[in-house]
């Protein structure tokens, strides 16, 4: 079995990484900051998750601080692989503080490379995003599609972060897959994104907040299998941007219409302005993760809702206090 060093570990996605990650007998050493960019609460849920599973260990820390390449807890171990996971995400708040998103997407992601080529770690997993690609790709988005124009400062820093991927493996032959994921929903999900927000909102007969008129369109994901392709991608390939994306692309008055069938209840919406950061539409061309990977998406976006919905509600007690950072 092998070891593997996750960033991010409390995050969204990384949790169920690492889980998965986990339950195939793998041991994993987990990293974050438990940062404030959205309610650490969910942060504190996913990470109370893992601390109870053997073969799991977590370090409180910032991946833009050089002083990790010095520590012993990762300069001792042999890791198999670094899956770098940890991230400030978030369009919107980028072009509020951009100097964060330098730090961690880019300098973060430096310093764990930098921990690669110091250790012989010979894979190296960067987690990008569709924001990449701006608001003027072909749909569905192929991995060719122009990413030199982006449209905030989150965006940048990922493509920042992807071309530092690129150099260490041209200079140390470190094998790279960065996964750039389109839109991602699920069961404790990022409460400062659609899903999580609106269902909430419906649930809690809070008014929703739509901007735009809601005929922008999202290929979504479920988280599981976002989780199953990231791994996949421990797979050697030398250097490769491989999308990780939603089959299944509906509007947001669509998706608008699926909550409330799946919570049962009506919701009350009010229209804002369109964001400037926000792009209209998104879809993923995986065709390349197919063929690399064997991966394709497998739960369908009923499905998914309908799990997400119902871990809403179990977890109601807590959940409905959870700041959706509005």
């Amino acid at each position: 079995m092998s070891t593997y060093l996750v960033t991010g570990a409390a995050g969204f996605i990384a949790s169920r990484v690492a889980g998965m990650l986990l339950d195939g007998g793998h041991t994993v050493v987990g990293v974050d900051n438990m940062n404030h960019a959205y309610d650490v609460r969910m942060k504190e849920y996913r990470l109370g998750q893992l601390k109870s599973r053997e073969r799991f260990s977590f370090h409180e820390m910032d991946i833009s601080d050089k002083s990790l390449l010095e520590m012993e807890q990762f300069t001792g171990p042999a890791f198999d692989a670094v899956i770098n996971l940890a991230a400030r995400a978030g369009v919107r708040t980028s072009v509020e503080n951009p100097w964060v998103y330098v730090d961690t997407n880019m300098t973060g992601t430096l310093n764990l490379l930098e921990l690669c080529q110091r250790n012989n770690i010979p894979k190296f997993i960067l987690a990008s995003t569709s924001s990449i690609y701006g608001n003027d790709a072909p749909l569905p988005t192929p991995e060719t599609a122009d990413s030199a124009r982006p449209l905030q400062a989150y965006a940048a820093s990922k493509k920042g972060a992807e071309a530092l991927a690129h150099a260490y493996h041209y200079l140390y032959d470190i094998d790279v897959s960065v996964v750039r994921y389109f839109t991602v929903y699920g069961p404790a999900g990022r409460p400062d994104m659609v899903m999580f927000r609106f269902n909430k909102w419906i649930m809690e007969g809070t008014p929703l907040r739509l901007n735009g008129d809601g005929e922008q369109s999202r290929g979504f994901t479920y988280v599981d299998d976002i989780a199953r392709g990231t791994i996949a991608a421990l797979k050697p390939v030398g250097y490769e941007i491989i999308n990780l994306g939603g089959h299944e692309v509906i509007t947001i008055n669509d998706l608008i219409g699926i909550l409330e069938r799946h919570t049962g209840k009506t919701a009350t919406v009010k229209h804002y302005p369109l964001h400037k950061a926000d792009a209209r539409a998104n879809q993923a061309r995986v065709e390349k993760a197919g063929e690399l990977l064997g991966w394709e998406p497998h739960v369908s976006l009923e499905e998914g809702i309908g799990r997400m919905v119902a871990w809403y509600d179990e977890n109601r007690d807590w959940v409905k206090d959870i700041d959706t950072n509005k």
